[in-house]
């Protein structure tokens, strides 16, 4: 006996007549003519080709479809929308039931079963004006997450910081490089947008098949080629060109992608006397090989070579306020050698014995090499000024040596093996394991001499003219070598379920993971779910609620204490999520918008306190913080200009930390107020002019004292509590111009030289286009004749136009 399935979906709610599209295929595809169909009582039978068109009632009423072997259906039709598209499948069932409707069903090619996961478009990835990145130049408009510099791929996630972010490219977990401190070393971004084919993110309630951190998941999965493609890019600032193939049976494909980058004319925008020379290089490849409709292997590789080489000579900082201006002069020797080399390989081996089951099997090894050199001292002078703006003799002045020799090597292979079971198109279960073995080699030697007037710092303060008895002694010096080999292994088990709740649709994601670390010999667990309704409302509206307990199972940076050595009795840090959300879908001026909102809290625990400074977090090495977390996020996506897609973001988000039981304090990612906005445009008599622009402005983070080292050389945190500044507020407006020459739409070349061209456009880019001097952290200069802390402002890049030309065959 066969059952009939049916799947509804409703499109285009006000059009001119009202009727119903009623199309029946059997489970081939094919068209199934001559099936009954009963509605407002009348008898009506489909065509050769299935389909029938009906009238629509003006009362609800029910519909049926009927067929010699096939079970009957009936639902209830509403009078809204105006015109409704029904699709019935037949499929064969091994018995007779009622039959099953297909809910929320994706057509994305990775089927995504996670809640809280936004799609973010590929294409729109590649075009945004962004200096750090495409896919995460485009993130950082979303509400959930913030970042407060432009020269940084990384970015925080409702009051996370930066190495709470998971990221996959092809369910594989990648890592960044662990030595950078400033943002001005950081290179490309591993993510190639050219290669990108799906990106799916999420800023926290994720599901168990997502690792172990306490902020977001963020995953890639790279495309697949059909045909030869050669594309490429030229810029002020850096290139990239791809090519990729597939045979004539499709069964193999292969893309391979390079990108060089040279920051050096962005650099010079700041306001300093500074010779940079940062390269950055990369070249990846994904290459698959289909044997026949079961088996599959894939192989994805990357290789990377990062260059920041910078010489300081003289630098000028104002600040201070109106009323009492301060002019900081810096003069400098020395210089600073960066280098960062990451290899990544990964061979994938995919089984699908039947539709219903797909078992994957993954042997990745990563090694990432990094040197931190440089030894740079420096001399200044603060400088104030009276009321007429004429220079006060003054005599704080100073002087300092920052050293470092930072060595370290990081080695991590393994395997993971994932299956996903789906006896039907609205279930899913999953189970995956990961074993991983690491090598990690740290050789740190840094410290930092501060001198003022002959006295180094920090020092007790006497009055001048007073001997200081107190011996000389450096601000810190970190001395470690550690070498550990442990091994990691997780499990994860997931349930996904969508149905009906009387006419209300469903969808049900539930499951836990548990990780085992050998280095501090720690087993944790994590459940957690998720849970959605779409009531059958004349409104497009869905309810989510997700949570569940998230580890930050620690790493090369957690487990690294302030004296420089490794501390195995670290624990993973904690934190017990719970997010409501709500989407809402509609139409103005016949365009389609969705409206998402957010609100979630965490409860912390465990919490290593950090002193943040630029983009480098320095923990303390203990787990004697708590604290909580909580915002509401909300995001305007839709049809501002019609066909193109845009949106409006904004989020109030607050984090605290209470540390040793002293009170709750800001932690250094404390958001509180962000908005954004990602808008593109074109010129309705010229499309092929087109703009997308960014803008965003988001309050100062907190930026007070590092962690200061008491007698005994434990962290002393009430300078933490005594010292709390904020830095100023982040503005920034990128521009992205285009013009297209040729296209696949409206500028076709048929023959010829330009005929080869599939696209081909021309672009300029300006980069903070108000010429905004932001500030990224502030560096503490000590005035030794009263005692005074001088927050010194490090700012960003100004104004830079980028003329970019793209093209592909």
């Amino acid at each position: 006996m066969k059952k009939l399935q049916l799947f509804l979906f409703f499109i285009l709610p006000f059009l001119a007549f009202s009727q119903i599209n009623l199309k029946v295929l059997d489970e081939n595809g094919a068209p199934v003519p001559s099936a009954k169909v009963t509605y407002n009582n009348q008898e009506y039978l489909t065509d050769n080709a299935g389909f029938i068109k009906i009238p629509l009632a003006t009362t609800v009423q029910n519909i049926t479809a009927e067929k010699e072997s096939f079970k009957i259906f009936s639902k209830s039709i509403k009078t809204s929308p105006k015109t409704q598209n029904l699709n019935v499948l037949f499929v064969n069932m091994p018995k007779e039931g009622q039959i099953e409707e297909v809910v929320f069903q994706k057509k994305a090619k990775n089927k995504v079963t996670d809640l809280t996961s936004i799609e973010i478009s590929a294409k729109e990835a590649q075009q945004v004006a962004s200096l750090s990145g495409g896919i995460e130049g485009l993130l950082k408009t979303l509400p959930s997450v913030n970042s407060n510099s432009e020269l940084s791929s990384q970015y925080m996630v409702r009051g996370g910081n930066f190495d709470e972010n998971l990221i996959y490219i092809n369910d594989i977990e990648i890592y960044r490089p662990y030595l950078i401190r400033n943002s001005l070393q950081e290179g490309l971004s591993i993510i190639n947008p050219d290669m990108v084919s799906n990106i799916n993110f999420s800023a926290g309630g994720f599901e168990p098949k997502y690792g172990d951190k306490m902020s977001s998941s963020l995953n890639i999965y790279y495309r697949q080629p059909t045909k030869f493609e050669l594309s490429g890019e030229a810029s002020l600032i850096g290139g990239r060109l791809s090519t990729g193939f597939a045979s004539k049976n499709q069964r193999l494909s292969a893309l391979f992608s390079a990108r060089y980058r040279n920051t050096n004319l962005v650099l010079n925008t700041l306001n300093e006397d500074t010779d940079f020379n940062p390269q950055y290089q990369d070249f990846q490849s994904y290459i698959n090989y289909n044997f026949n409709s079961k088996w599959a292997v894939s192989f994805l590789g990357y290789y990377s070579k990062n260059d920041f080489e910078v010489v300081p000579k003289q630098k000028e900082v104002d600040f201070g306020t109106l009323l009492q201006p301060i002019k900081l002069n810096i003069g400098y020797i020395g210089r600073e050698n960066d280098q960062y080399r990451n290899v990544m390989g990964t061979a994938t081996v995919t089984f699908k014995p039947s539709k219903k089951w797909k078992l994957t099997l993954d042997n990745f090894a990563y090694q990432n090499r990094e040197k931190e050199y440089y030894t740079i001292a420096s001399a200044y002078e603060l400088q104030t000024f009276d009321s007429t703006g004429n220079p006060i003799t003054s005599y704080d002045v100073g002087g300092q040596i920052d050293h470092a020799r930072n060595d370290l090597f990081v080695k991590t292979y393994g395997t993971q093996f994932k299956t996903r079971f789906s006896p039907d198109i609205n279930t899913d279960f999953e189970i995956g394991f990961k074993y991983e073995k690491e090598n990690l080699q740290d050789l740190t030697n840094e410290y930092q001499l501060v001198d003022s007037i002959g006295y180094s710092s920090p020092r007790n303060f006497v009055n001048p003219g007073t001997l200081d008895a107190s011996l000389l002694a450096l601000k810190y010096n970190i001395n470690g070598e550690n070498h550990i080999e442990p091994t990691r292994m997780s499990a994860y088990a997931q349930y996904s379920k969508k149905f009906y709740l009387g006419e209300n649709k469903m969808f049900v994601n539930a499951g836990a993971r548990v990780a085992h670390w050998s280095f501090n010999d720690e087993t944790i667990f994590s459940p957690r779910a998720q849970i959605a309704i779409k009531p059958n409302w004349d409104l497009d509206m869905l309810f989510k609620l997700s949570g569940g307990v998230y580890y930050q199972a620690p790493f090369y940076k957690e487990i690294k204490d302030l004296d420089g050595n490794f501390n195995p009795n670290i624990k993973s840090q904690k934190s017990i999520q719970i997010i409501l959300a709500n989407d809402f879908e509609f139409k103005l001026k016949e365009r389609p918008f969705k409206l998402t909102t957010e609100a979630y809290y965490k409860k912390l625990s465990d919490l290593i306190p950090y002193f943040q400074d630029n983009v480098r977090i320095r923990y303390s090495g203990e787990n004697n913080a708590k604290g909580y977390a909580y915002g509401l996020d909300a995001r305007l996506f839709g049809e501002f200009v019609p066909g193109i897609d845009s949106w409006i973001s904004a989020s109030y988000a607050r984090v605290f930390e209470n540390i040793n039981d002293l009170g709750n304090v800001p932690r250094p990612t404390d958001q509180r107020l962000r908005l954004a906005l990602f808008y593109q445009d074109y010129m309705p008599r010229f499309p092929s002019m087109r703009v997308n622009l960014t803008l965003t402005y988001g309050n100062g983070l907190p930026n007070g004292a590092p962690i200061q080292l008491d007698e005994k050389g434990k962290p002393d945190y009430t300078f933490r509590y005594r010292y709390q500044t904020t830095l100023p507020s982040y503005k920034r407006v990128d521009i992205g111009l285009s013009k297209i020459f040729i296209d696949q739409k409206d500028n076709k070349v048929n023959g010829g030289f330009w005929g080869n061209f599939k696209e081909l456009s021309l672009g300029v880019q300006i980069f903070n286009a108000f010429n905004i001097n932001n500030t990224v952290a502030n560096t503490s200069i000590t005035d030794v004749n009263s005692g005074l802390i001088y927050p010194v402002p490090v700012r960003l890049t100004g104004r830079f136009f980028n003329v970019k030309l793209e093209f592909r065959l």
